[in-house]
């Protein structure tokens, strides 16, 4: 019968078929979140939404890796077996399978290309996070100084990555990682000019960051009316880690800093007075809220 030619073939694809499934599983196997032992909700860390994309992308690039000769094999396999059991061999018929085989090969690796490069931005963004909590934590001396940092805060829209509470105002601090130019000669230009609506960086415009802080200014001061019972001043800072800043003509609403000195900078900035039920009700409107988050 010739379907049997067509269907005794597939007996050589039951090994691939397993090592796929044993590819599966080991890549479900991976979780990195832990728990609290006390309440049983995820802890969390500065840039732990960035933390979860790149075990994300991690999986992804392993389960590329791994699948992709397994996938790029079948068609060879499958078309040796039909070798063995045709009883006309048919040029055409074999040339297609190594064609589809050749493209296979094509489309895994430009996945892992993109995984790769994806992996590489998010570790440049992690990076960049880290460093400005690490910044932020400079500020929590609660024996001398009130002030409390909070990392990975969920928003309206998206998460907030830092909310800084201080004796004069609260501070959403949104972390951006960029690329430096290079110059032609092969210097590193890592020059950033601020202006109203736009930062300037050498040979691109982006207008993004600057939008994506003041809305997230916005919700904050909205939320926290509404939480809190009254008016709290809100100021939004956008940190690029690593660039030099030239704000000679940036608004006045937000603050956009490398990162550098952070906490002695916002120490410093004065948007109101606190008193200590508003600051201390700031505090447990935001430790609420977090933990609603964590445990969604």
């Amino acid at each position: 019968m010739a379907w049997l030619e067509y269907l005794l073939p597939l007996i050589f694809l039951f090994p691939l078929a397993a090592c796929a499934v044993i590819v599966v599983a080991l890549r479900n196997l991976h979780d990195a979140r832990v728990s609290s032992p006390f309440d049983a909700h995820p802890l969390r860390e500065p840039g732990q939404s960035l933390r979860d994309r790149l075990d994300r992308a991690f999986a992804g690039l392993f389960l590329n890796g791994a699948l992709g000769p397994i996938i790029t094999l079948v068609p060879l396999v499958y078309g040796m077996g039909r070798m063995l059991f045709a009883s006309e061999q048919n040029w055409l018929e074999w040339s297609f399978y190594g064609a589809l085989s050749t493209a296979l090969v094509l489309v895994f690796c430009f996945r892992l290309i993109r995984d790769f490069q994806r992996i590489r931005r998010l570790k440049l963004g992690l990076a960049c996070e880290l460093a400005v909590g690490q910044e932020l934590e400079r500020m929590l001396r609660p024996e001398a100084h009130p002030y409390v940092v909070f990392h990975d805060v969920p928003g309206g829209d998206d998460t907030l990555d830092h909310v800084a509470v201080t004796p004069h105002g609260v501070f959403v601090i949104e972390t951006r990682a960029r690329t430096p130019a290079v110059t032609p000669s092969g210097e590193e230009d890592n020059r950033v000019t601020v202006e109203a609506e736009r930062l300037r960086f050498p040979g691109w415009f982006e207008r993004r960051p600057l939008g994506d802080t003041r809305r997230a200014v916005r919700w904050l001061g909205v939320w926290l009316e509404k939480e809190v019972g009254r008016t709290v001043p809100v100021q939004g800072v956008l940190a690029l880690p690593g660039w030099r800043i030239e704000a000679d003509s940036a608004a006045g609403d937000l603050l956009v800093v490398s990162g550098e000195a952070l906490a002695e900078r916002l120490a410093s900035q004065r948007l109101g007075e606190l008193d200590a039920a508003t600051h201390d009700a700031v505090i447990g409107a935001l430790h609420r809220h977090a933990a609603r988050g964590l445990a969604a």
